[in-house]
């Protein structure tokens, strides 16, 4: 018995009190979250934190930096071309977010119903989606052609005149908006038609045997139970359209003028053209907050539209 007594109080010993730290052989994660943590800071904090401290600065590229406080900013309030920028930003983005979310719902409709080779137009209509920006800009520019491009001449089939296009300031940002929507519309028609996939049928039904039209079933059914979806798509879209660059500068530079001149062309030309490093520093940080409140309120909205009638529910 003493023998027992004496493993029993060595084994007792040996064992972790409750509340003590974990023996040697505990999990260790540090070595797997620190890598992640440096790659975080040098691609993101420490961009941000450099672009913050250059916003502050006067600093023209071969120049002395001096510290210039909110001077950057006081010149961008009282800057026209930026609010110009701003302008074009807006319609841009607001048309650029409509066209194809208009579009796609439709598509989304037409491929939901049931009708030979729908899988084989699917993968042809979504095709656009997968395309380089650049080379989309190169193949649309030659199509915006005055004098050369297909456009035009398909035009002129229905009477209508040769067109300027991405050479005119009143229709270059519409025909901007064109490759954009061509390109995106099946982003949007994809997110809806997951949408109409998870839609339950029975409703449908019933609205038959009352007697509802095409447009009825589609305004009190479909739209007020895809508007999670749709509204997934103006979120994905708007900031997407907002940060706009590779087509814009590919197909005009901001041209003709300054008319496609969005805020992303504008800090560019700042930064990269005019060697304006600390001012466009400050409008990269204006522009980034804008683009946060925009997010914010995206999805206030979303969070609202998910599925509204949940109280009826």
């Amino acid at each position: 018995m003493a023998s027992v007594s004496i493993e029993t109080a060595a084994v007792a010993r040996a064992a972790p009190k409750k509340g003590s730290k974990p023996g040697r052989f505990a999990p260790n994660y540090w070595p797997f979250v620190v890598p992640a943590l440096i790659v975080i800071a040098a691609v993101i904090v420490f961009p941000w934190v450099f672009t913050l401290w250059m916003s502050v600065n006067s600093w023209t590229l071969g120049q002395a930096q001096v510290f210039a406080g909110m001077d950057n900013y006081v010149r961008l309030a009282g800057d026209m071309r930026f609010w110009e920028s701003l302008w074009h930003t807006v319609v841009y983005t607001s048309l650029s977010v409509l066209a194809p979310l208009v579009l796609g719902t439709l598509a989304a409709l037409i491929f939901d119903a049931q009708f030979p080779l729908r899988g084989f137009l699917r993968g042809i209509f979504v095709m656009p989606m997968m395309a380089t920006p650049v080379a989309i800009a190169l193949v649309w520019t030659m199509m915006f052609h005055p004098q050369l491009g297909v456009l035009n001449y398909l035009l002129s089939f229905i009477g209508i005149g040769p067109q300027e296009w991405i050479y005119n300031q009143s229709s270059v940002i519409p025909s901007l908006v064109m490759v954009e929507t061509w390109q995106w519309t099946p982003l949007v028609m994809l997110i809806v038609l997951g949408g109409l996939a998870a839609v339950p049928r029975e409703p449908y039904e019933s609205a038959a045997i009352d007697g509802a039209n095409v447009w009825q079933k589609f305004r009190y059914l479909t739209l007020p139970m895809i508007a999670p979806f749709l509204m997934t798509a103006v979120i994905i879209r708007s900031i997407d359209a907002v940060k706009s660059f590779d087509i814009i500068y590919a197909m005009t530079q901001g041209g003709p003028g300054t008319a496609s001149e969005t805020i992303n062309i504008y800090l560019y030309n700042t930064a990269f053209s005019y060697y304006d490093i600390g001012y466009g520093s400050a409008m990269a940080v204006v522009f980034f907050i804008l683009i946060v409140l925009l997010s914010f309120v995206l999805l206030m909205v979303r969070a609202r539209a998910n599925w509204s009638d949940g109280e009826a529910r």
